[in-house]
């Protein structure tokens, strides 16, 4: 189950179209919801006689159904305060209960099993004054109602789905321009570590024990850290500038698979593992638009893919980059997914936390993306004033010369001893251009990736936070335990870096 609600108001600015009766509901959700919500339960605040749609709550099916009781509950409360918060309270409420049957089992059968699910969920709602005017199960290609009892208009065996891109909705998507992403599924498998077994998953778990042993002593170093965070991000730099220059594939499978074999295992190992630094991951937030925007976003999937076996949890950095590139450029549906598996690999990760509560409360991004422009003009300044040589201010699509991609495997130089790539013709002197500010003359450093995590806290200070829903520890399926050491006799121990992580290396716990 996805331990974090997605949440979703209503826009000012979408057409108006009247849905008439369970068919045109069933079809309709797709295209609320940006995808198909498969495994999930789907909550569509009313409001008003006609039924306008409102906020929208979306939650992976617990897979015990001894947590359907507390979780109906939360949701209805949590959708229903939702709406307060945003302006009304809603007249009433539909429900959908998606998911797919397992080997051996029907449509009908799945329909039959949630139904104390919808049951709870109807109980729920209406104990706060909310009925809930309609309840859908949709499994196999079809749909039921839960709150229809007449088999002529909804037959035991349900009633298939339109075809798709026939129904009313369809049309009235097709002519606003609103996209359909896929199933749920489909999303997050763009996102999800290579299965075990595969052999490129071998070769990159072997890259990033290398890339362990040799980075994580410098990134616990102070003056070690300096350096890394300088050729993370110059080698990050280098692989958006690929990725950019890469040919345009439409299909998502095929754009994957090409975006992987362009980043070679030991490049994928250095940027993940610098990614651990929290200044240097805000420092690559800073690529959320424009030109710079999409080639990062296909970068940081890939680099999430990379982050197998026991890795699994340094894919957060790469996750929540991914879920704020989407967000910043207007992909909330994306966002949510992105920021939802981040959360489900560190539910701890605050700027993940953040984010996913700013995207579902429906802020601005340009508040944040404000706060990463002043960042990047502040450490520019700095340097000038420093009298030393900018580094890459506006972003990758800046940089040019020597630092050309040079293909999958080759990147640039490397640091003798340290397995951590570099610029070629790196000078010394590039350690005091740290990842996420500049040291003055002074020793004092302009920029602080604190004021990236305060300006979505500002954002959302007003608002109540959302609770999220917890699964018991035997359901939550965790992910697979990190061995005592990380690499070769005498690697780091994997929790000394997690310690560096979310302190920002700085030996106290804060924000990430």
């Amino acid at each position: 189950m996805n331990k974090h609600h997605d949440t979703t108001g209503p826009t000012d600015d979408q057409q108006q179209i009247t849905l008439r009766g369970p068919a045109e509901l069933a079809d309709a959700l797709p295209y609320m919801m940006g995808y198909h919500p498969t495994d999930s339960i789907v909550m569509v605040a009313l409001h008003g006689d006609r039924g306008r749609f409102g906020g929208r709550l979306r939650l992976g099916i617990p897979r015990s159904p001894r947590e359907w009781p507390p979780v109906a509950e939360q949701l209805a409360e949590c959708l229903i305060e939702g709406c307060e918060r945003r302006g009304s309270r809603p007249d009433g409420i539909v429900v959908f209960l998606c998911q797919d049957p397992a080997e051996g089992e029907t449509g009908r059968r799945v329909m039959e099993r949630l139904r104390p699910l919808a049951q709870r969920l109807r109980t729920a709602c209406g104990t706060l004054d909310v009925p809930v005017y309609e309840a859908l199960c949709i499994s196999d290609g079809r749909f039921w109602s839960y709150c229809c009892p007449d088999t002529r208009c909804c037959p035991p065996d349900g009633n298939p789905l339109a075809l798709p891109g026939t129904s009313v909705m369809a049309a009235a998507a097709a002519y606003a321009g609103i996209q359909v992403r896929g199933s749920l599924r489909d999303m997050e498998e763009r996102l999800r570590p290579w299965p075990y077994g595969k052999a490129t998953a071998t070769e990159q778990l072997q890259a990033l024990d290398t890339a362990g042993a040799a980075l994580v002593p410098r990134i616990l170093d102070q003056d070690g850290r300096d350096t890394v965070r300088v050729e993370t991000i110059e080698l990050a730099e280098r692989l958006v500038r690929r990725l950019a220059d890469g040919p345009r594939v439409m299909d998502p499978a095929a754009a994957d698979a090409q975006d992987d074999a362009l980043i070679g295992h030991d490049e994928a190992a250095s940027v993940i593992l610098g990614l651990q630094d929290r200044e240097t991951r805000d420092r690559a937030a800073e690529w959320m638009e424009g030109e710079q925007a999409a080639p990062a976003l296909r970068l940081w999937r890939a680099l999430a893919r990379r982050c197998v076996g026991a890795y699994v949890e340094h894919s957060a950095a790469p996750l929540t980059l991914a879920g704020w590139v989407a967000w910043s450029t207007g992909d909330e549906p994306s966002a949510r997914v992105a920021l939802g598996l981040a959360l489900e690999v560190d539910p701890e990760y605050v700027f993940a936390r953040l984010l996913h509560q700013a995207c579902n409360e429906g802020l601005d991004p340009e508040s944040l993306r404000r706060c990463l422009r002043q960042e990047r003009d502040a450490r520019a300044a700095a340097e000038a004033r420093a009298g030393s040589e900018p580094q890459s201010a506006t972003g990758p699509q800046a940089a040019t010369g020597p630092q050309a991609a040079t293909g999958p495997q080759g990147g640039a130089g490397t640091t003798a001893g340290s397995g951590a790539p570099t610029a070629p013709g790196a000078r010394s002197s590039s350690v005091a251009r740290t990842a996420s500010g500049t040291r003055t003359a002074s020793g004092a450093r302009v920029g602080s990736a604190a004021r990236v995590s305060l300006s979505v806290r500002k954002a959302g200070r007003r608002r109540t936070r959302l609770r999220p829903v917890r699964q018991p520890a035997a359901d939550r399926g965790a992910p697979t335990p990190r061995p005592g050491t990380v690499g070769p006799e005498g690697g780091a121990a994997p929790s000394r870096l997690r310690a560096a992580r979310r302190s920002g290396g700085r030996g106290t716990r804060s924000g990430r």
